[in-house]
């Protein structure tokens, strides 16, 4: 194996088909793709025996798919039965150590990852390839409550077991037969008849599964194009967790190539200035009709970019669904929703977005408190920042009667101003965010700033929704607040 890279884990699920149908697969993790194979028998469900799913009788069959992958498993030993196997060969046999019993209920059968004719490669990092079978029983004795064996599973030994002698010799490496057995497998009519794959990178993986999944076992595993879909079902809840956790680990590491990709593609665009992108990750959106969707959310500088899909080019980037600049959004709830049955135990927040026709808010779920945290911070800090990279924000307006331009500054404040053709800027008005003693707005048109002067209420006409400028103000404020390393 080489340096640096882990053994892909594997281990037997559910796959839903069409109408329904449950079909039991092998699940192989690799650093960047998750692979589902078909596997002969009934799903690992609380109605297949223990023997059916890793072999605990001799002679029986593991998946064609495994052959000749190298495995990692985890096993734990019991206070009576130690690991509860029987080994075979070694190297005075010219043979590899293997497992040719498993008992049933104990450690190893109920790992219901180990298998019959499963050479063991390694154990707790201890390399057996060339070990004699004294070696080997004398180094997996010697183990502690926890074992790690790298093991794979020699689908030529099974003669050995049947008839053949102790000095039968086989092979390390694939058979160009057994390869193509494996891309080839025979099934069922109606049964998964081949191979699938999902890319790992920007995958959507979750339990916030429908329909309603009442023993916690089901895990949702999407590639970032959308093409490709797994519904899947695991034996218990704990197990569906572990697999969670493996996909969103691996799909993690991959995180900085991609934000390397998108960056490429915002630069190859023209559009480097305030385009860095800071996060990337998924969001599930309540929609208005109860119902729900996955987006791609790309966090930069300056904007909220929403996607359906993972962009692949320059193009698809710069059409996103959404796109709200941070500097007119506001985060207005973060934590468990209330009033939704369906997000009352979800972790989720809420955002307010500012624009010329009004204001949109979206619910959003995210699959852990810790993802949570990490969006509520990143659009917290992007506002400030989004803040303190504009500056400054003008809109037109109308006051008292006479056309103005508002403009307000991060660290200058508010300036009502008039310009003729051909004539310098007049400065109508000006003031420090210090003096603002009330800001206010109806929703319509109309922007009511209060500083306290002998002017009184200065009432002025947006012409459109004022909350994209009341939004702005928010985060200006918010902004010089941080400055001062308090809690905006």
């Amino acid at each position: 194996m080489a340096a640096g890279r882990r053994a892909p884990r594997t281990g037997l699920l559910e796959l839903r088909g069409p109408g329904g149908q449950w079909l039991r697969v092998l699940l192989t993790l690799a650093e960047d793709v998750l692979g589902v194979s078909p596997a002969d028998g009934p799903g690992p469900g609380p109605e297949a025996p223990a023997a059916q799913l890793n072999g605990g009788e001799p002679g029986s069959a593991a998946p064609e798919a495994l052959a000749n992958i190298r495995r990692t498993v985890r096993v734990v030993k019991q206070d009576v039965g130690g690991l509860g196997i029987s080994i075979k060969g070694g190297r005075e046999n010219k043979m590899p150590i293997l497992i040719s019993k498993i008992f049933k209920g104990l450690a190893a059968d109920q790992t219901e990852a180990l298998y019959v004719g499963d050479a063991i490669l390694a154990v707790n990092g201890t390399d057996l390839s060339e070990a004699t079978h004294d070696e080997a029983v004398q180094a997996l004795k010697k183990t502690g409550k926890e074992v790690i064996l790298e093991v794979k599973y020699m689908k030529e030994i099974s003669p050995y077991f049947k008839n053949s002698s102790a000095g039968a010799t086989v092979s390390w490496d694939p058979s160009p037969a057994a390869q193509q057995k494996r891309s080839s497998p025979v099934l069922p009519p109606r049964e998964l008849r081949e191979s699938r794959s999902v890319p790992l990178k920007m995958c959507y993986v979750s339990r916030k599964c429908l329909p309603a999944d009442p023993e916690h076992r089901y895990l949702e595993v999407c590639s970032a194009d959308g093409r490709v879909a797994l519904f899947l079902r695991a034996k218990d809840e704990a197990t569906a967790q572990s697999w969670l956790g493996a996909i969103q680990a691996n799909a993690a590491a991959l995180l900085p190539r991609v934000k390397e990709e998108l960056r490429a593609q915002l630069a190859g665009a023209g559009t480097v200035a305030g385009r860095d992108v800071k996060h990337v990750g998924w969001l599930t959106e309540q929609l208005p009709s109860a119902g729900t969707r996955n987006l791609l959310a790309v966090l930069t500088e300056k904007e909220l970019l929403l996607y359906g899909s993972l962009p692949q080019s320059r193009d698809a980037l710069g059409k996103p669904t959404h796109s709200y600049p941070l500097i007119a959004t506001r985060l207005v709830h973060s934590g468990p929703a209330k009033g939704s049955a369906l997000y009352e135990a979800e972790r989720s927040f809420a955002l307010r977005a500012g624009g010329r026709l009004g204001v949109q808010t979206h619910l959003f779920s995210l699959e852990s408190p810790r993802e949570l945290a990490l969006w509520t911070r990143l659009l917290v800090d992007g506002t400030h920042g989004a803040a303190e990279l504009a500056q400054e924000v003008s809109a037109a307006c109308t006051w008292k009667g006479q056309d103005c331009t508002l403009t307000v500054h991060i660290d200058k404040g508010f300036t009502i101003s008039t310009s003729e053709p051909g004539l310098s800027r007049t400065i109508l008005l000006q003031q420090p965010f210090e003096k603002l003693q009330m800001s206010s707005d109806d929703g319509t048109k109309m922007l009511y700033l209060d500083f306290g002067g002998p002017e009184g209420e200065i009432q002025l006409d947006l012409h459109s929704c004022p909350k994209t400028i009341v939004f702005i103000i928010h985060s200006f404020l918010s902004a010089k607040v941080t400055r001062l390393g308090l809690l905006a």
